[in-house]
């Protein structure tokens, strides 16, 4: 500022000859000036069009010349205001001053120069310093939201302001619900422009192959690219479309074609239903005027792991997107990774562990999976068929460790040596935790939103509306069946159908839940079955099966003398000889001797027949004859 100070004291020192009447306007204007570049040096453009903080070219603010013909000082607008309406007329100047103007205005020129670059140079300096000081302020919160995630989060757009500030559609939520969705909008609507905001850094793909397909190739370099074999032979990618399917986020609205972009990294605190409003996490509000709120789950994690040090949160990965499968995967072409443990006996905990033991056979390697249930699936299957796929698991090599919570561990020689509630210890050098899932419901508080309080997720109609104009789907969406009554499901072909459905919706459908979704599983080559509908090993159940040795006949687990005994036993089954091979089969899963749920076991393509079974209500005396229309005896 000292050098700003001296500059300004020749430009008063020059132009007391040229303005002695009203040297002190014009002094006053230009500091004015000056302070403004000095708030104003980050390069944005102003509501006029300008660049703010660029510095003015010296003949800007430099006092118009008068001729002998004209006296009159004239204003521009980014010079000082007339003289003559502040200090009075100026005086006319005699023939002796004209030979002496050039000389003073050649010095002035090289004072401003000299002052402009002094300025701007010491306005960058301190630009600088303060980035560098908001840098250091928002450290800690960058830190907080790099250590909830284990990784950086990039965004696009970098800027917020960048995204429309009203958009028609508004999608919350990358995933499969949210993808679903735009395809059902789009189809409707083919011109509509749709907007998606995910906190993910890519765009929608599919997450049931990350514990299965993708870990049924051994080459590295085909998984890099997130490639997988389908059931068909087909090769597809893990990613719904590819990226020049998208609209990029800027041109969303000019385009006459409509579109959908993404917004990645991007997250949405707070909605205000009332007024069709979104804000995001740094205050930037989008209008809509449809909304749907797709966003999702997240892996649950041991507190132990949550709270510990980050050496140990290294060799620890809750499992559920894209980049835990390629964190895994790089961890695990370390050849020093020996002793791998999931954690976990449900759906992805069961599958990931018989995925990887085939993946990592001849490989002088150990998948152990630990779970506090008796068997694998025993929140889903009755426990006979729970404890018959338990073995053909660890027939696929895995090391079951059953009845078994991990309550602490200790780190010896860089590896986790996990504590077990049974007293046994493990020694990981990787362990992979599959506990379940939590729906993300933190948008629910500030909105004003209603959370179920038993099963959570957002509760909505059976039309998937929780407000006007605002749905829900996926994984977060607490509905109501018409048939089946309050649920909320956790799989991928529900994401699909609820997601297609809400975006029918957003487009004046009006239609209410009917279509019962349907999820598969698959636990190496002699156990893969689809289900539907409520699939509780708490409720009763009816198991048909075909014996292995004997096609022709049929081996029924459990045929209860009465209804009676039905509701005694909880479980129609009765212990079968040794050695019972559960090959084929259909199961019934029943509430007031009424099917709700159906497991095809080894049985494909008759998921529609299932469903017809589901929607008339099937009571338990006709079992008999519907097990007949599965045909689980054809090959």
């Amino acid at each position: 500022m000292l050098s700003c100070g001296r500059g300004i004291g020749q430009i008063s020192r020059f132009t007391r000859h040229a303005y002695p009447n009203c040297i002190k306007s014009a002094v006053f204007e230009f500091t004015g000036r000056i302070g403004s570049l000095r708030h104003a040096s980050d390069g944005k453009i102003d509501k006029s069009g300008k660049q703010r903080g660029a510095t003015l070219r010296a003949e800007e603010c430099m006092p118009p010349k008068l001729s002998k013909t004209d006296t009159s000082a004239k204003n521009s607008g980014s010079c000082p205001p007339e003289c003559e309406e502040i200090c009075g007329k100026i005086p006319e100047r005699g023939p002796g001053n004209d030979n002496n103007s050039p000389k003073y205005w050649k010095q002035i020129i090289a004072v401003i120069l000299v002052a402009g670059v002094t300025i701007y140079t010491y306005t960058r300096i301190d630009s600088l310093r303060d980035k560098e000081g908001s840098a250091s302020k928002n450290s800690s919160k960058k830190k907080k939201d790099s250590d909830k995630t284990g990784k950086a989060r990039a965004r696009y757009p970098v800027s917020s302001a960048a995204l429309p500030a009203d958009v028609p559609y508004l999608l919350i939520g990358g995933g499969t619900a949210a993808f679903s969705a735009f395809r059902s909008i789009k189809s409707k609507d083919p011109k509509a422009k749709v907007l998606v905001i995910s906190n993910e850094p890519d765009q929608p793909y599919m997450r049931p192959p990350l514990s299965k397909e993708l870990w049924y190739n051994k080459d590295r370099e085909v998984t890099k690219q997130l490639t997988f074999k389908q059931w068909n032979g087909t090769e597809r990618s893990l990613f719904y479309e590819p990226p020049e399917f998208y609209s990029s986020v800027d041109n969303l609205m000019k385009s006459d074609k409509g579109g959908v972009a993404v917004a990645t990294g991007w997250t949405v605190k707070t909605i205000d239903p009332f007024n069709r409003i979104a804000i995001l996490e740094d205050g930037y509000e989008i209008k809509y005027d449809k909304c749907l709120i797709a966003t999702g789950t997240s892996p649950k994690n041991l507190s132990i792991f949550e709270n510990a040090d980050q050496s140990v949160k290294s060799k620890v990965i809750p499992f559920r997107t894209k980049d835990d499968f390629l964190e895994l995967e790089e961890r695990l072409a370390d050849p020093k990774i020996k002793n791998i443990v999931i954690v976990g006996g449900g759906f992805l905990g069961s599958e990931l562990a018989c995925s990887l033991s085939r993946n990592l056979q001849n490989t002088q390697r150990r998948v152990y999976q630990v779970y506090k249930e008796k068997f694998i699936m025993s929140q889903v299957l009755p426990e006979y068929l729970s404890e018959w796929t338990t073995k053909k698991s660890a027939l696929e090599g895995v090391t079951c460790i059953p009845n078994a919570e991990i309550e602490n561990y200790e780190v010896n020689k860089g590896q986790l040596n996990l504590i077990l509630n049974n007293g046994k210890r493990i020694d990981a050098d990787q362990v992979v935790v599959a506990l379940g899932v939590k729906a993300n419901t933190e948008l629910a508080e500030p909105s004003n939103l209603e959370v179920d309080p038993d099963i959570g997720g957002f509760l909505v109609n059976a039309e998937l509306e929780a407000r006007s104009n605002l749905w829900v789907a996926g994984d977060a969406a607490c509905f109501y069946d018409v048939k089946l009554g309050r649920r909320r499901v956790e799989h991928h072909d529900h994401a699909v159908i609820s997601g297609r459905l809400a975006g029918e919706n957003m487009t004046g459908a009006g239609k209410p839940y009917l279509h019962q979704s349907m999820f598969w599983s698959d636990l190496g080559p002699d156990v893969g079955y689809e289900a539907i509908g409520i699939v509780d090993s708490t409720l009763p159940t009816v198991g048909v099966f075909a014996k292995a040795e004997d096609r022709d006949s049929t081996a029924k687990t459990g045929a209860p003398s009465s209804k009676d005994q039905l509701k005694a036993e909880g479980e129609i089954h009765h212990p079968t000889e040794s050695g019972q091979d559960y090959g084929k089969g259909v199961i019934f899963y029943l509430r007031n001797d009424t099917v709700v749920g159906i497991v095809l076991w080894n049985i494909f393509n008759r998921m529609s027949l299932a469903r017809q079974v589901l929607a008339r209500g099937t009571q338990y005396e006709d079992l008999n004859e519907i097990a007949k229309l599965f045909a689980i005896h054809e090959e």
